[in-house]
């Protein structure tokens, strides 16, 4: 007899207690401030013991960004499960419509952000992971045009599409913002009315 439904429980317990702990981390950390709150606090907030704890997460920091390996299994299968027909580009500004601006529209993205950009080892870690996403999302994309690992314009698109959150900081319809920017990667500078200038944007002085 299969025991797939006992698994099947036992992971989605473990999630739900992922979950729990990286909620409790984090309404901790908006009330009272990433460095004013200890594992302890976490721990107790979930009902959880502090082994528990690292047990599902390496450190205090990986709490604040609890999605983080999901995401970037969720960027690489944008690309590799993409519809045939579909552009890398195009699949990418599904996944960024879809999965990124609902999360934008969150009302407490605004208070999540703030957080992250007052607290030193926190934007330290959130650099480290976007290099690692960077890396992760140039690959594949390479992989799925037949270039090379390293190609130069691989990764500049993958980085282009991860600085998506921060060029559309602080806009009214992050939805506006996703079609704007990925406009401009499908149809290039010139659409934007400087076809004088070109990409370079240069001009006669």
């Amino acid at each position: 007899m299969s025991d797939s439904p006992t698994v099947g429980r036992r992971e989605r317990k473990k999630a739900a207690t992922r979950q729990a702990i990286a909620d409790a981390a984090l309404e901790l950390f908006l009330e009272h401030d990433f460095d004013r709150v200890s594992v302890r606090d976490i721990a107790d907030r979930a009902d959880v013991s502090t082994t528990t704890l690292f047990a599902h997460f390496p450190s205090k920091e990986a709490l604040v960004f609890d999605r983080e390996a999901d995401v970037e299994a969720e960027l690489t299968a944008a690309i590799r499960e993409r519809p045939t027909g579909q552009s890398v580009v195009e699949a990418l500004r599904a996944r960024a419509l879809n999965s990124w601006v609902p999360i934008a529209s969150d009302p407490r993205m605004r208070q999540f952000t703030a957080l992250v950009d007052r607290t030193p080892a926190l934007r330290e870690y959130a650099e480290r992971m976007w290099m690692r996403h960077a890396g992760a999302l140039g690959a594949v994309i390479a992989e799925e045009l037949g270039r090379e690992k390293d190609d130069l314009a691989c990764s500049a698109l993958a980085r282009f599409v991860l600085e998506l959150p921060t060029l559309a900081k602080g806009r009214e319809d992050p939805r506006a913002a996703v079609e704007t920017v990925f406009d401009l990667l499908i149809h290039g500078w010139r659409a934007q009315g400087d076809s004088e200038g070109g990409v370079t944007g240069s001009r006669d002085d």
